[in-house]
């Protein structure tokens, strides 16, 4: 009878996290003040859109963290820490514990997007680099995403040129892809399109990187659209306050109500 050892392979706990080097590194090389905020205004304004996507919560986002995607001595060479990246229909938890790592032969899904924002000339993001010419077993990251995670779509943002790149896994080769008339880049399965906004965000008025609706309706913040509302509110007061006291009163409301 022929016995079979059973492999066990490391998980998000046992493995380097956002602290380890792969991201160390990164943080501490050429990183400018506005990845921080940029990663969370896009988290922010797309998440009423998985919210509708995924009502029951399975989804994840990871901000700077790990993606494992082979077995490496050290392990952190085994892993690339895009700046944002969403993944669909896995739990948002592991065991009641956030991820220290997304952990791809543990989760098995890939992520839907990744996006890199680019701190120096881009020739990091852009690396096609295979295993087996990398410099001492280093990889491209280009090749990683296309070829060995498979991330179906994949934009680098060049915060200091103000412009973005997005590819798209077709035939197993990333296509660059062409803007819509609107210059923006439809991310069909999110039905969303990502692009560059000139504005105030965060007290600082500079080109960001947002998401719009398939209508060209830009997806607003927690704080834009608390903001839209309160407008909305005091637009409805003034105008109640134009009314005689029969009139509120017909209507049931309260002049006090409108102080």
């Amino acid at each position: 009878m022929t016995s079979f050892t059973v492999l066990t392979l490391p998980d998000h706990t046992q493995l380097p996290d956002s602290d380890g080097t792969f991201v160390l590194a990164k943080r501490t090389v050429g990183q400018n003040l506005q990845e921080h905020p940029q990663s969370i205004l896009i988290t922010d304004s797309i998440k009423p859109i998985l919210e509708k996507l995924h009502p029951d919560g399975q989804y994840c986002i990871g901000q700077d963290s790990g993606i494992y995607w082979r077995l490496t001595d050290p392990p952190e060479k085994g892993a690339e820490a895009p700046d944002w990246f969403y993944v669909p229909n896995v739990p948002p938890t592991l065991n009641g514990k956030m991820r220290r790592s997304y952990v791809l032969w543990k989760e098995y899904i890939a992520p839907l997007i990744v996006i890199e924002f680019v701190s120096g000339d881009g020739t990091e993001e852009r690396n096609k680099t295979p295993p087996s010419q990398g410099n001492d077993g280093k990889v491209g990251k280009f090749w990683v995403y296309e070829q060995a995670i498979r991330v179906p779509y994949y934009a680098i943002y060049e915060v200091a040129k103000a412009q973005v790149e997005v590819y798209h896994l077709v035939d197993n080769n990333y296509q660059l892809m062409t803007p819509n008339e609107r210059g923006h880049y439809p991310i069909k399965p999110l039905g969303v399109e990502l692009g560059i906004w000139q504005g105030l965000y965060q007290n600082a008025d500079l080109p960001w990187l947002r998401w719009w609706d398939e209508s060209g309706n830009l997806l607003l913040t927690g704080e834009e659209r608390a903001a839209v509302e309160k407008q909305k509110r005091e637009k409805l007061v003034e105008k109640l306050r134009s009314l005689s006291p029969e009139q509120l009163n017909t209507l049931g409301i309260d002049l006090e109500m409108l102080e």
